[in-house]
């Protein structure tokens, strides 16, 4: 861990990329807790908002974010009616989580967001930002999944998101030298876990399960199709997904889906040309794809590429829906294992649950199945030929000062 002077230094340093102003406006939200404890200690090294990662990432050469390599999602359930003191529990339960480890990739990166069965249980779903899940492409049957909450942990050291996960649900009685009086389990109990990984090296150590061909990945390769997703020119910047104002201001929506691969078709059925072909676009060669450092460029030509070439690329379908050139959502999604099968967690921040949808339909592709025969629903069609999605669910997240029981 790194000291609280080093930790401040930081903060200077996002001071002065995002604005005095913008600085003294998180550190002044922060001095409330949401409920009657006192400030919370720790606020002066935190951003207010609980997603904000990007300042304090690392970059590659390009200066794209180097994100945390280990996720772990906790999904949560509510074992006592809402509550002052069931308020001051989770508060309490987060700050000690936060006492642990510094706000970086190598100590812990954490959200607390709320669910749609929460806002029901408390009577404000129509008040809230969000609304349960929705089926948002004909070719899947997703679970539609409704949480109290989850909580969402990031660490380049896979073994701190066990650390927290024994000591607020089971018996740990500190984390990383910090005592554990108020562990989130008296509060809520775990209705599902899952996990996954993010980075060089990792897809192919964990490349021995159903969906992927044995001998297919590289250590070179950073996810399970083999590309590089997280190039900034392709994220929203988290300034754009951050609600702007109201009684949700400084806060977001998440989306949670998860995905399974088939993949045996993408390695073996598919040269270098076909995979980019349908990850970015046909107009693409494999020779061009170094040449791809923070930004993935966009000619805007989809059908033109559908009648042309007989496939669409996934990258320049998306982009379809973007904001005077900016995307609308931030991904923060990474691969699993979980169930002994090749998946992607796909977890995304936006503004409104409209602009994943919006995103998604864009995904789909079907206005191009007019333009070739060759296009079906699937076939030809970006990545949805390997790819199904099993599950959605929806969240919002407050700010920090806000996190414990939002509109109670």
């Amino acid at each position: 861990m790194t000291s609280r002077r080093s930790a401040l230094a930081r903060l200077g340093a996002v001071a002065g990329t995002l604005g005095l102003s913008g600085c003294a406006q998180f550190l002044g939200s922060a001095s409330r807790s949401g409920t009657d404890l006192p400030p919370n200690p720790h606020a002066d090294a935190l951003p207010n908002r609980q997603f904000v990662q990007n300042p304090y990432l690392d970059t590659d050469d390009a200066g794209n974010d180097l994100q945390a390599r280990y996720r772990r999602l906790l999904f949560l359930t509510l074992d006592v009616e809402p509550s002052s003191s069931a308020a001051r529990t989770v508060e309490r339960g987060m700050r000690t989580i936060e006492a642990a480890y510094d706000w970086r990739a190598d100590g812990l990166f954490h959200v607390l967001a709320w669910g749609t069965d929460y806002f029901r249980r408390i009577g404000k779903l129509n008040a809230a930002p969000i609304s349960k899940p929705e089926v948002i492409s004909r070719t899947d049957d997703p679970d539609l999944l409704e949480f109290d909450a989850v909580l969402v942990l990031e660490s380049d050291v896979p073994s701190q998101l066990t650390a927290v996960q024994n000591a607020m649900f089971r018996s740990s009685e500190t984390l990383n030298g910090e005592p554990v009086d108020h562990p989130l389990g008296d509060v809520f109990r775990i209705a599902e876990v899952r996990t996954g990984f993010l980075g060089e090296g990792l897809p192919a150590r964990h490349a021995d399960v159903e969906g992927i061909p044995a001998g297919a990945l590289s250590q070179d390769d950073p996810t399970f199709m083999g590309f590089f997703s997280d190039r900034q020119g392709t994220q929203a910047s988290e300034d754009f997904v951050t609600i702007p104002d109201g009684r949700f201001a400084g806060g977001t929506t998440l989306h949670v889906s998860h995905l399974t691969q088939s993949l045996d078709t993408w390695w073996e059925g598919l040269d270098d040309a076909g995979r980019v072909a349908r990850m970015f676009s046909p107009e693409f060669d494999p020779a061009d794809i170094p040449d791809f450092t923070d930004d993935v460029p966009f000619s805007d030509a989809v059908r033109d590429h559908a009648r042309k070439f007989g496939v669409v690329g996934h990258h320049e379908k998306v982009a379809q829906v973007r904001r005077d050139g900016e995307p609308i959502i931030l991904r923060r999604d990474f691969n699993t294992t979980d169930g002994d099968h090749a998946g992607v967690h796909f977890l995304s921040f936006q503004r409104r649950l409209a602009h994943f949808r919006a995103t998604r339909r864009a995904m789909n592709g079907w206005y191009v199945r007019d333009d070739s025969e060759a296009i079906t629903d699937r076939e030809n069609n970006g990545i949805l030929n390997f790819i199904d999605v099993q599950s959605r669910a929806n969240f919002y997240v407050p700010p920090r000062d806000r996190r414990a029981f939002p509109l109670y």
